[in-house]
Protein backbone atom coordinates (compact mmCIF):
# COMPACT_ATOMS: atom_id res chain seq x y z
CA UNK A 1 0.00 0.00 0.00
CA UNK A 2 1.60 3.31 -1.00
CA UNK A 3 1.83 6.14 1.22
CA UNK A 4 -0.88 8.36 0.19
CA UNK A 5 -3.69 5.31 -0.09
CA UNK A 6 -2.63 3.76 3.78
CA UNK A 7 -6.69 5.24 4.46
CA UNK A 8 -8.22 2.35 2.17
CA UNK A 9 -6.81 -0.06 4.89
CA UNK A 10 -9.51 -1.84 6.71
CA UNK A 11 -10.59 -0.01 9.95
CA UNK A 12 -12.83 -0.71 12.91
CA UNK A 13 -15.38 1.64 14.95
CA UNK A 14 -15.94 -0.72 18.19
CA UNK A 15 -17.38 -3.42 16.97
CA UNK A 16 -18.05 -2.12 13.50
CA UNK A 17 -15.51 -3.26 10.78
CA UNK A 18 -15.34 -1.09 8.00
CA UNK A 19 -13.85 -1.40 4.53
CA UNK A 20 -10.92 1.40 4.56
CA UNK A 21 -10.84 4.96 6.97
CA UNK A 22 -13.39 7.12 5.08
CA UNK A 23 -16.35 8.77 6.36
CA UNK A 24 -19.07 10.61 4.63
CA UNK A 25 -19.51 13.44 6.84
CA UNK A 26 -22.75 14.42 7.53
CA UNK A 27 -24.33 16.85 4.82
CA UNK A 28 -27.40 19.25 5.19
CA UNK A 29 -28.73 19.14 1.54
CA UNK A 30 -32.11 20.07 2.31
CA UNK A 31 -34.15 17.75 0.47
CA UNK A 32 -36.51 16.29 2.52
CA UNK A 33 -40.21 16.68 2.64
CA UNK A 34 -41.91 19.53 4.31
CA UNK A 35 -42.02 18.33 8.04
CA UNK A 36 -38.74 16.83 7.64
CA UNK A 37 -39.30 13.02 6.68
CA UNK A 38 -36.58 11.57 4.11
CA UNK A 39 -38.14 11.48 0.11
CA UNK A 40 -36.99 8.82 -2.78
CA UNK A 41 -34.31 11.12 -4.00
CA UNK A 42 -32.64 10.68 -0.53
CA UNK A 43 -32.79 7.45 -0.27
CA UNK A 44 -30.77 7.46 -4.25
CA UNK A 45 -28.37 9.88 -2.74
CA UNK A 46 -27.35 7.77 0.07
CA UNK A 47 -27.35 4.31 -1.50
CA UNK A 48 -24.87 6.03 -4.38
CA UNK A 49 -22.39 6.61 -1.86
CA UNK A 50 -22.46 3.39 0.12
CA UNK A 51 -19.22 2.33 -0.59
CA UNK A 52 -18.08 5.08 2.26
CA UNK A 53 -16.76 3.28 5.12
CA UNK A 54 -19.37 4.87 7.46
CA UNK A 55 -21.85 7.53 6.09
CA UNK A 56 -22.96 9.83 9.34
CA UNK A 57 -26.22 11.25 7.67
CA UNK A 58 -27.27 14.37 8.12
CA UNK A 59 -28.65 16.73 10.60
CA UNK A 60 -31.82 15.59 11.43
CA UNK A 61 -33.90 17.72 14.22
CA UNK A 62 -35.18 15.75 17.90
CA UNK A 63 -38.25 17.68 17.89
CA UNK A 64 -39.91 20.51 16.22
CA UNK A 65 -38.75 23.84 17.41
CA UNK A 66 -34.93 22.19 16.53
CA UNK A 67 -35.84 22.63 13.38
CA UNK A 68 -33.21 25.05 11.12
CA UNK A 69 -34.35 25.93 7.79
CA UNK A 70 -36.92 24.21 5.13
CA UNK A 71 -36.78 21.08 4.27
CA UNK A 72 -33.84 19.84 6.44
CA UNK A 73 -34.76 15.81 8.03
CA UNK A 74 -36.42 14.82 11.13
CA UNK A 75 -36.28 12.44 13.73
CA UNK A 76 -39.11 12.59 15.96
CA UNK A 77 -42.27 10.97 14.59
CA UNK A 78 -43.58 7.53 13.07
CA UNK A 79 -43.46 9.07 9.63
CA UNK A 80 -39.65 10.25 10.01
CA UNK A 81 -38.38 7.01 11.31
CA UNK A 82 -40.24 5.15 8.45
CA UNK A 83 -38.48 7.29 5.87
CA UNK A 84 -35.00 6.55 7.55
CA UNK A 85 -35.29 3.65 7.84
CA UNK A 86 -36.00 3.52 3.84
CA UNK A 87 -32.73 5.06 3.54
CA UNK A 88 -30.56 2.57 5.83
CA UNK A 89 -31.89 -0.22 3.92
CA UNK A 90 -30.91 0.73 0.59
CA UNK A 91 -27.55 1.82 1.82
CA UNK A 92 -26.68 -1.59 3.59
CA UNK A 93 -28.09 -3.39 0.51
CA UNK A 94 -25.07 -1.38 -1.02
CA UNK A 95 -23.07 -2.82 1.48
CA UNK A 96 -22.33 0.39 3.39
CA UNK A 97 -23.51 1.19 6.91
CA UNK A 98 -25.03 4.70 8.71
CA UNK A 99 -25.19 6.72 11.94
CA UNK A 100 -27.63 9.54 11.90
CA UNK A 101 -26.50 13.34 13.13
CA UNK A 102 -28.68 14.71 15.78
CA UNK A 103 -29.17 18.56 16.10
CA UNK A 104 -30.93 21.24 17.34
CA UNK A 105 -30.35 24.17 15.92
CA UNK A 106 -31.03 26.73 18.98
CA UNK A 107 -31.62 30.69 17.63
CA UNK A 108 -30.73 29.12 14.35
CA UNK A 109 -34.14 28.81 13.37
CA UNK A 110 -37.17 31.18 12.52
CA UNK A 111 -41.20 31.31 13.31
CA UNK A 112 -41.65 31.85 9.59
CA UNK A 113 -40.08 27.84 9.24
CA UNK A 114 -41.20 26.03 12.30
CA UNK A 115 -44.19 28.18 13.82
CA UNK A 116 -42.64 28.50 16.71
CA UNK A 117 -40.24 31.23 18.88
CA UNK A 118 -36.34 29.67 18.80
CA UNK A 119 -34.94 28.64 21.72
CA UNK A 120 -31.03 29.11 23.15
CA UNK A 121 -29.30 29.63 26.39
CA UNK A 122 -29.51 32.81 26.53
CA UNK A 123 -31.86 35.62 24.07
CA UNK A 124 -29.20 36.85 22.27
CA UNK A 125 -30.19 36.49 18.51
CA UNK A 126 -28.51 35.21 15.45
CA UNK A 127 -26.45 38.27 14.37
CA UNK A 128 -27.37 37.85 10.97
CA UNK A 129 -30.18 37.08 8.29
CA UNK A 130 -31.80 33.19 8.27
CA UNK A 131 -33.25 31.09 5.31
CA UNK A 132 -37.13 30.62 5.50
CA UNK A 133 -39.51 29.55 3.14
CA UNK A 134 -40.36 32.83 2.09
CA UNK A 135 -36.60 33.93 2.03
CA UNK A 136 -33.94 35.26 4.25
CA UNK A 137 -35.32 37.23 7.35
CA UNK A 138 -33.56 39.10 9.82
CA UNK A 139 -33.17 36.54 12.53
CA UNK A 140 -35.92 37.06 16.16
CA UNK A 141 -34.94 36.96 19.96
CA UNK A 142 -35.04 33.57 20.82
CA UNK A 143 -36.18 32.59 24.49
CA UNK A 144 -33.76 31.84 26.80
CA UNK A 145 -34.36 27.92 27.90
CA UNK A 146 -35.90 26.73 31.85
CA UNK A 147 -34.07 24.37 33.53
CA UNK A 148 -36.74 22.40 32.63
CA UNK A 149 -36.33 23.19 29.14
CA UNK A 150 -32.66 21.80 29.28
CA UNK A 151 -34.02 18.61 30.71
CA UNK A 152 -37.05 18.34 28.23
CA UNK A 153 -34.86 18.72 25.40
CA UNK A 154 -32.16 16.32 26.50
CA UNK A 155 -34.88 13.96 26.60
CA UNK A 156 -35.88 14.88 23.01
CA UNK A 157 -32.46 13.69 21.67
CA UNK A 158 -32.36 10.20 23.70
CA UNK A 159 -36.29 9.52 22.51
CA UNK A 160 -34.70 10.76 18.62
CA UNK A 161 -31.88 8.22 19.32
CA UNK A 162 -34.10 5.27 20.28
CA UNK A 163 -35.63 6.32 16.69
CA UNK A 164 -32.59 5.84 14.78
CA UNK A 165 -31.59 2.72 15.76
CA UNK A 166 -35.03 1.83 15.24
CA UNK A 167 -34.86 3.31 12.10
CA UNK A 168 -31.57 1.01 10.76
CA UNK A 169 -28.81 3.37 11.79
CA UNK A 170 -25.61 1.72 13.52
CA UNK A 171 -25.98 4.73 15.95
CA UNK A 172 -26.29 8.55 15.96
CA UNK A 173 -23.71 11.38 16.36
CA UNK A 174 -24.58 14.40 19.13
CA UNK A 175 -24.09 17.53 17.24
CA UNK A 176 -22.25 20.11 19.43
CA UNK A 177 -20.90 22.07 16.66
CA UNK A 178 -21.29 24.69 13.86
CA UNK A 179 -22.78 27.41 15.77
CA UNK A 180 -26.15 25.25 16.73
CA UNK A 181 -27.91 24.33 20.12
CA UNK A 182 -25.41 22.60 22.16
CA UNK A 183 -22.31 24.76 20.74
CA UNK A 184 -24.76 28.02 21.64
CA UNK A 185 -24.49 26.55 25.40
CA UNK A 186 -20.34 26.01 25.19
CA UNK A 187 -19.63 29.80 23.30
CA UNK A 188 -19.31 32.74 25.92
CA UNK A 189 -21.14 35.21 23.37
CA UNK A 190 -24.48 33.16 23.34
CA UNK A 191 -24.37 31.54 26.88
CA UNK A 192 -25.09 34.32 28.99
CA UNK A 193 -26.65 32.10 31.94
CA UNK A 194 -25.48 32.71 35.75
CA UNK A 195 -27.15 29.20 36.98
CA UNK A 196 -25.11 25.95 36.47
CA UNK A 197 -25.23 25.96 32.86
CA UNK A 198 -23.29 29.19 32.05
CA UNK A 199 -20.10 31.05 33.48
CA UNK A 200 -16.86 28.95 33.61
CA UNK A 201 -15.78 26.01 31.49
CA UNK A 202 -17.04 23.76 33.16
CA UNK A 203 -20.42 24.78 33.66
CA UNK A 204 -20.88 25.82 29.57
CA UNK A 205 -19.99 22.02 28.86
CA UNK A 206 -22.60 20.86 30.88
CA UNK A 207 -25.73 20.80 28.78
CA UNK A 208 -23.60 18.86 25.66
CA UNK A 209 -22.37 16.37 28.46
CA UNK A 210 -25.96 15.74 30.27
CA UNK A 211 -27.37 15.74 26.53
CA UNK A 212 -24.72 12.91 25.45
CA UNK A 213 -25.24 11.13 28.31
CA UNK A 214 -29.05 10.84 28.25
CA UNK A 215 -28.28 9.20 24.13
CA UNK A 216 -25.45 6.92 25.65
CA UNK A 217 -28.19 5.93 28.18
CA UNK A 218 -30.96 5.45 25.86
CA UNK A 219 -29.08 3.60 22.94
CA UNK A 220 -25.53 1.99 24.88
CA UNK A 221 -22.87 4.57 24.80
CA UNK A 222 -20.89 2.19 21.98
CA UNK A 223 -23.74 3.51 19.39
CA UNK A 224 -22.74 7.42 20.65
CA UNK A 225 -20.71 10.14 19.20
CA UNK A 226 -20.13 13.58 19.63
CA UNK A 227 -19.23 16.64 16.42
CA UNK A 228 -17.42 19.51 17.77
CA UNK A 229 -15.59 22.65 15.89
CA UNK A 230 -13.23 24.35 18.03
CA UNK A 231 -12.64 27.95 17.70
CA UNK A 232 -15.19 27.89 14.58
CA UNK A 233 -17.16 31.46 13.84
CA UNK A 234 -19.55 29.99 11.85
CA UNK A 235 -23.41 31.11 12.99
CA UNK A 236 -22.13 33.77 15.00
CA UNK A 237 -20.03 31.96 17.49
CA UNK A 238 -17.03 33.34 19.31
CA UNK A 239 -15.05 31.45 21.82
CA UNK A 240 -12.61 33.21 23.93
CA UNK A 241 -11.16 30.50 25.55
CA UNK A 242 -10.89 27.24 23.48
CA UNK A 243 -8.19 25.42 24.10
CA UNK A 244 -9.58 25.63 27.89
CA UNK A 245 -13.38 24.72 27.10
CA UNK A 246 -12.65 21.79 24.90
CA UNK A 247 -10.67 20.45 27.58
CA UNK A 248 -12.86 20.72 30.00
CA UNK A 249 -15.41 18.94 27.44
CA UNK A 250 -13.31 16.22 26.55
CA UNK A 251 -12.53 15.52 30.53
CA UNK A 252 -16.65 15.15 30.81
CA UNK A 253 -16.69 12.72 27.50
CA UNK A 254 -13.89 10.77 28.46
CA UNK A 255 -14.94 8.41 30.43
CA UNK A 256 -18.36 7.51 29.37
CA UNK A 257 -17.02 4.63 26.50
CA UNK A 258 -18.47 6.63 23.25
CA UNK A 259 -18.06 5.28 19.71
CA UNK A 260 -16.25 8.28 18.58
CA UNK A 261 -14.88 12.26 18.99
CA UNK A 262 -15.45 14.24 15.71
CA UNK A 263 -13.63 17.22 15.23
CA UNK A 264 -14.76 19.62 12.22
CA UNK A 265 -11.60 21.24 10.13
CA UNK A 266 -9.77 19.21 11.99
CA UNK A 267 -5.81 21.28 12.26
CA UNK A 268 -3.11 18.83 13.30
CA UNK A 269 -0.93 22.04 13.66
CA UNK A 270 -2.41 23.50 16.38
CA UNK A 271 -2.07 23.01 20.25
CA UNK A 272 -6.08 22.63 20.36
CA UNK A 273 -6.29 19.67 18.60
CA UNK A 274 -2.95 17.79 19.71
CA UNK A 275 -4.61 18.45 23.31
CA UNK A 276 -6.93 16.79 22.14
CA UNK A 277 -5.81 13.74 20.57
CA UNK A 278 -3.88 13.25 24.07
CA UNK A 279 -6.91 13.61 26.08
CA UNK A 280 -9.07 11.88 24.16
CA UNK A 281 -8.99 8.02 24.63
CA UNK A 282 -11.25 6.58 22.24
CA UNK A 283 -11.70 6.74 18.19
CA UNK A 284 -11.03 10.66 16.95
CA UNK A 285 -12.34 11.35 13.22
CA UNK A 286 -10.37 14.49 11.55
CA UNK A 287 -12.64 16.33 9.28
CA UNK A 288 -9.65 18.13 7.44
CA UNK A 289 -9.91 21.46 5.90
CA UNK A 290 -9.25 20.67 1.90
CA UNK A 291 -6.71 23.08 0.14
CA UNK A 292 -8.53 22.01 -3.39
CA UNK A 293 -11.14 19.14 -4.37
CA UNK A 294 -8.58 17.50 -6.24
CA UNK A 295 -7.64 13.29 -6.24
CA UNK A 296 -4.07 14.52 -4.88
CA UNK A 297 -5.65 17.07 -2.42
CA UNK A 298 -7.71 14.95 -1.05
CA UNK A 299 -5.83 11.93 -0.68
CA UNK A 300 -3.02 13.72 0.99
CA UNK A 301 -5.32 15.53 3.60
CA UNK A 302 -6.43 11.86 4.38
CA UNK A 303 -2.93 10.51 4.89
CA UNK A 304 -1.85 13.69 6.60
CA UNK A 305 -5.09 13.30 9.06
CA UNK A 306 -4.31 9.66 10.04
CA UNK A 307 -0.76 10.54 10.46
CA UNK A 308 -1.50 13.35 12.80
CA UNK A 309 -3.49 10.30 15.34
CA UNK A 310 -7.03 10.22 14.14
CA UNK A 311 -8.48 6.92 13.40
CA UNK A 312 -11.07 7.75 10.70
CA UNK A 313 -10.89 10.90 9.09
CA UNK A 314 -14.61 12.13 7.59
CA UNK A 315 -14.88 14.19 4.10
CA UNK A 316 -18.18 16.46 3.40
CA UNK A 317 -17.71 18.16 -0.72
CA UNK A 318 -15.61 15.01 -1.99
CA UNK A 319 -18.35 12.79 -1.16
CA UNK A 320 -21.05 14.83 -2.33
CA UNK A 321 -20.02 15.32 -5.85
CA UNK A 322 -18.13 11.90 -6.27
CA UNK A 323 -20.83 9.08 -5.30
CA UNK A 324 -17.77 6.53 -6.46
CA UNK A 325 -15.08 8.61 -4.26
CA UNK A 326 -13.36 5.97 -2.54
CA UNK A 327 -12.76 3.91 -6.15
CA UNK A 328 -11.78 7.14 -7.55
CA UNK A 329 -9.11 7.88 -4.89
CA UNK A 330 -8.13 4.16 -4.81
CA UNK A 331 -7.27 4.41 -9.17
CA UNK A 332 -5.76 8.37 -8.90
CA UNK A 333 -8.96 9.10 -11.45
CA UNK A 334 -10.26 13.08 -11.41
CA UNK A 335 -12.83 14.18 -9.26
CA UNK A 336 -16.01 15.93 -10.17
CA UNK A 337 -16.16 19.56 -8.99
CA UNK A 338 -19.17 20.59 -6.37
CA UNK A 339 -22.19 22.46 -8.28
CA UNK A 340 -22.40 25.19 -5.54
CA UNK A 341 -25.43 26.55 -6.85
CA UNK A 342 -26.92 23.21 -6.04
CA UNK A 343 -26.03 22.77 -2.68
CA UNK A 344 -28.61 23.77 -0.29
CA UNK A 345 -32.45 25.79 -0.77
CA UNK A 346 -32.86 24.40 -3.85
CA UNK A 347 -33.94 20.83 -4.29
CA UNK A 348 -34.14 18.32 -6.69
CA UNK A 349 -31.88 15.96 -8.46
CA UNK A 350 -29.37 18.40 -9.72
CA UNK A 351 -26.60 18.85 -8.41
CA UNK A 352 -27.60 16.14 -5.60
CA UNK A 353 -27.76 12.46 -7.27
CA UNK A 354 -26.51 13.19 -10.79
CA UNK A 355 -22.85 13.70 -10.21
CA UNK A 356 -21.77 10.53 -11.99
CA UNK A 357 -19.40 7.51 -11.42
CA UNK A 358 -16.32 6.70 -13.45
CA UNK A 359 -17.75 5.27 -16.66
CA UNK A 360 -21.63 4.47 -17.73
CA UNK A 361 -22.37 2.51 -14.50
CA UNK A 362 -20.93 3.19 -10.70
CA UNK A 363 -18.05 0.89 -10.46
CA UNK A 364 -18.23 -2.25 -8.54
CA UNK A 365 -15.76 -5.10 -8.53
CA UNK A 366 -15.59 -8.19 -10.48
CA UNK A 367 -16.85 -11.08 -9.72
CA UNK A 368 -13.77 -12.42 -10.20
CA UNK A 369 -12.38 -10.06 -7.32
CA UNK A 370 -15.32 -10.75 -5.06
CA UNK A 371 -14.48 -14.44 -5.03
CA UNK A 372 -10.85 -14.10 -4.83
CA UNK A 373 -11.82 -11.69 -1.56
CA UNK A 374 -14.15 -14.54 -0.15
CA UNK A 375 -11.79 -17.58 -0.64
CA UNK A 376 -9.23 -15.38 1.56
CA UNK A 377 -6.61 -14.18 -1.32
CA UNK A 378 -7.17 -11.04 0.71
CA UNK A 379 -6.72 -10.85 4.30
CA UNK A 380 -10.47 -10.07 5.78
CA UNK A 381 -8.81 -9.19 9.38
CA UNK A 382 -6.30 -6.26 8.65
CA UNK A 383 -4.14 -5.56 5.45
CA UNK A 384 -3.61 -8.41 2.63
CA UNK A 385 -0.58 -10.44 3.49
CA UNK A 386 2.56 -10.42 1.33
CA UNK A 387 1.68 -13.31 -0.43
CA UNK A 388 -1.68 -11.90 -1.14
CA UNK A 389 -1.52 -9.12 -2.13
CA UNK A 390 -3.32 -8.09 -5.56
CA UNK A 391 -1.44 -7.47 -8.27
CA UNK A 392 -2.53 -4.18 -9.49
CA UNK A 393 -3.48 -1.32 -8.41
CA UNK A 394 -7.19 -1.76 -10.44
CA UNK A 395 -7.45 -5.06 -8.59
CA UNK A 396 -6.62 -3.60 -5.27
CA UNK A 397 -9.18 -0.80 -5.73
CA UNK A 398 -11.76 -3.65 -6.37
CA UNK A 399 -10.69 -5.23 -3.21
CA UNK A 400 -10.95 -2.77 -1.65
CA UNK A 401 -14.76 -1.74 -2.71
CA UNK A 402 -15.93 -5.27 -2.34
CA UNK A 403 -14.93 -4.94 1.13
CA UNK A 404 -17.74 -2.93 1.96
CA UNK A 405 -20.08 -6.23 0.63
CA UNK A 406 -18.59 -8.93 2.99
CA UNK A 407 -17.66 -7.40 6.00
CA UNK A 408 -21.13 -6.76 6.62
CA UNK A 409 -22.21 -9.00 9.13
CA UNK A 410 -25.03 -11.85 7.83
CA UNK A 411 -27.89 -10.28 9.97
CA UNK A 412 -29.71 -6.66 9.20
CA UNK A 413 -30.34 -6.31 12.32
CA UNK A 414 -28.43 -3.57 14.47
CA UNK A 415 -29.01 -5.29 17.97
CA UNK A 416 -27.03 -8.63 16.61
CA UNK A 417 -24.41 -6.00 15.10
CA UNK A 418 -23.96 -4.58 19.18
CA UNK A 419 -25.25 -7.02 21.13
Amino acid sequence: MTRTTDFLAPARLGRLELPHHLVMAPLTRNRAEADGTPTDLMVTYYAQRASAGLIIGEASTPNAVGQTYPNVTAIHSDRHTAGWRRVTEAVRAGGGRMFLQLQHGGRVSHPATTGLTPVAPSPVPLPETIHTPEGRQPAVVPRELTTDDIRATAADFAAAARRAVDAGFEGVEVHSANGHLLHQFLAGNTNRRTDGYGGSPGRRVRFTAEVTEAVADAIGAGRVGVRISPGTTVNGIEEDDTAVLYAALVDRLKGLGLAYLHIVHADPGTEVYRRIRADWPGVLIGNPVLPALTTEAVGRAAHDMLAAGADLVALGRPFLANPDLVNRLCLGAPLNPVRDRYLMYVGGADGYTDYPALGDQPSRPSSDSIVALDTGRVARSSRATSSAAPSTRTEFCQVTLARSVFDQPRSSSSAMRFG
